[in-house]
């Protein structure tokens, strides 16, 4: 039995989530269908608009995608503490760049007076609205709705367009959440669509790329920010080359079909990560065979099934083999 979505999310263990949509009845996100010879190559880029959108109104960060030719995968961060602080007025600001919220709610940023019983609905619905604007339900289910109808109408036809809501992982641990963004940002290479990480279009991967020769971090991503410490900011807890360097050398093995093998000079970020290069090649290349479920070592698993009331911890072995 699936576990249900409200399970799934938990901040208390971890911020970080792994989704994944897929569409249903052989339909092409994007891409070109080969049997009808048809192009859908413009949707690509109206998925990415869409996630650079909402992670500037939704207190949720993208750390990597990717928009494949019928899914698309993309590695989330929920910023609670950034939900929290935003004032009422700005929490309806946001929504009603989303949706036209309520009459109430439209006439308080309008600046009109309301009486102290229609205040108390407005401050009521903000909330409700606030703990939307952090909820990934919320924001994959806008992306998905939009493309959706966009697709039906090209396609002049109704019903299903995606094959469910979408799946989502909780990456526990920052082994599991470097694995991950790298086994995403290289999904073109793995598909033979893509030769290099800078040429992989509509990826988080090449929009890095293209930001750091200009000695900079995309805007619409959450940032890199080096290696834990006391006092560190915001975001990634890694460093970008390493990063970089991390995808360059993997995406090398998987592109020579070298499995189980990596060239000698590996990234500081394994070692510090305690993952050998014979397992860092499985983890990347059978993320999603390898993983169904929470993702990460076995103690924070194992808090996790317990804070989340889940009687069996899944990926047990293969964490425990992986990330040893």
């Amino acid at each position: 039995m699936a576990t249900p979505r409200k399970q799934q999310i938990s901040l208390v263990n971890t911020p970080y989530y792994h989704c994944v949509a897929r569409c249903v009845r052989r339909a092409f996100l994007c891409g070109e269908d080969t049997l009808s010879g048809q192009s859908f190559e413009h949707r690509r880029e109206l998925i990415e608009e869409k996630l650079h959108f909402l992670s500037q109104v939704f207190a949720i960060d993208v750390c990597a995608y990717a928009v494949m030719s019928n899914h698309y995968h993309v590695v989330l961060f929920i910023d609670e503490e950034k939900a929290k602080q935003w004032s009422m007025k700005e929490v309806l600001e946001r929504w009603h760049r989303l949706y036209k919220g309520t009459i109430l709610t439209q006439q308080y940023c309008r600046g009109d007076v309301l009486p102290k019983h229609l205040m108390t609905i407005v401050e009521a619905t903000a909330e409700v609205y606030r703990k939307r604007l952090m909820k990934i339900s919320w924001f994959m289910g806008y992306i998905n709705e939009h493309i959706a109808r966009a697709a039906n109408q090209e396609d002049n036809c109704t019903g299903r367009f995606w094959e469910g809501r979408f799946k989502s992982q909780a990456l526990l641990d920052e082994a599991a959440l470097a694995a991950c963004m790298a086994y995403v940002d290289l999904n073109p290479i793995r598909a033979n669509i893509g030769n290099t990480p800078e040429d992989s279009t509509h990826t988080s991967v090449k929009l890095r790329c293209e930001q750091a020769t200009q000695s900079q971090q995309p805007k619409t991503l959450i940032p890199f920010v080096g290696n834990p410490r006391e006092n560190m900011p915001k975001g990634l807890p890694f460093e970008l080359t390493d990063y970089l360097q991390l995808i360059e050398l993997t995406g090398r093995c998987i592109r020579e079909d070298k499995p189980g093998y990596i060239d000698e000079n590996l990234p500081s970020i394994l070692s510090r990560l305690n993952i050998s290069a014979e397992n860092w090649l499985i983890i990347t290349t059978e993320f999603k065979t390898q993983f169904h479920g929470a993702i990460g070592r076995e103690d924070v698993l194992s808090d996790y099934c317990e804070h989340q009331q889940l009687k069996r911890r899944q990926n047990l072995s293969h964490c425990k083999k992986l990330f040893a």
